[in-house]
């Protein structure tokens, strides 16, 4: 936190001009003419994985991922969205309910029993570990990072688990069908899909394999797909196993 005041601190002086941009900016872009100001200026995140929208509202596209106890410097807000910029010193939108305000002269404390956040989303290490490796993958190829969607994540979970149990390897499930059909069973709709799936010892590994082959980097790094869902689970046969699905919206 002291090195993200500090780091604010010096250019204390651009504040001003910067948040009348921003104003400028966030009205004419969205049609808003009012942009509120708020009491605060320093926030943490209170929600294990928060995606910074680019503007205020989930259709707008999701330009970076910030995760728990995270903090922003906030500027102002459109309806229930800050308007923030994180310590990568990205700029863009996010909703009310899952920053704390805090002070720059107080430890920031999260309120995490006001936010209903879904289990689901909820990833473990494992889980975290590959989607922050993958998106490092996207960054480097000037790549938005993916999203985590909760339905996905609930679909790539159930298809791992049916690969461990049922003692196969293929994208194709006896039970469950063809990873399209899977998406249409449970509701998900998408312009695009895609699905990874690898048997390994470690997760490293795993992303090692995909990107040494041609179909399988090509969905890491295509900007068809703005979603993904993200399942690792122990296997006897491989260590472990895991699967991971793509959809573009």
């Amino acid at each position: 936190m002291k090195e993200f005041v500090l780091k604010n601190k010096i250019t204390i002086i651009l504040s001003a001009i910067i948040l009348v941009l921003l104003v400028s900016l966030f009205a004419t872009s969205f049609g808003m003419e009012n942009v509120e100001t708020v009491d605060v200026s320093l926030g943490i995140v209170n929600t294990d994985y928060l995606n910074m929208r680019s503007g205020a509202g989930i259709n707008f596209k999701s330009i970076d991922l910030l995760k728990k106890n995270e903090y922003v410097r906030i500027f102002g807000k459109i309806g229930d969205w800050y308007i923030i910029q994180n310590e990568k010193n990205k700029i863009g939108t996010v909703h009310q309910k899952y920053i704390t305000p805090t002070s720059e002269e107080k430890t920031a404390t999260t309120n995490a029993e006001t936010v209903e956040e879904p289990s689901n989303l909820n990833l473990t290490q494992e889980e975290s570990e590959l989607l922050s490796l993958i998106n490092n993958e996207r960054n480097k190829n000037n790549l938005p990072n993916f999203e985590i969607d909760e339905k996905l994540q609930n679909v790539a979970r159930l298809k791992a688990k049916d690969l461990v149990e049922n003692s196969y390897f293929s994208h194709t499930s006896p039970n469950l069908g063809t990873p399209f059909e899977m998406l249409k069973d449970n509701g998900i709709s998408y312009k695009t899909a895609s699905e990874n799936i690898a048997g390994n010892s470690s997760i490293s590994g795993a992303l090692e394999s995909w990107l040494k082959s041609d179909n399988h980097k090509k969905n890491i790094l295509s900007n068809d797909y703005n979603y993904t869902g993200i399942s690792v689970v122990d296997s006897i046969a491989y260590g472990k196993i895991i699967v991971e699905l793509f959809v573009g919206r």
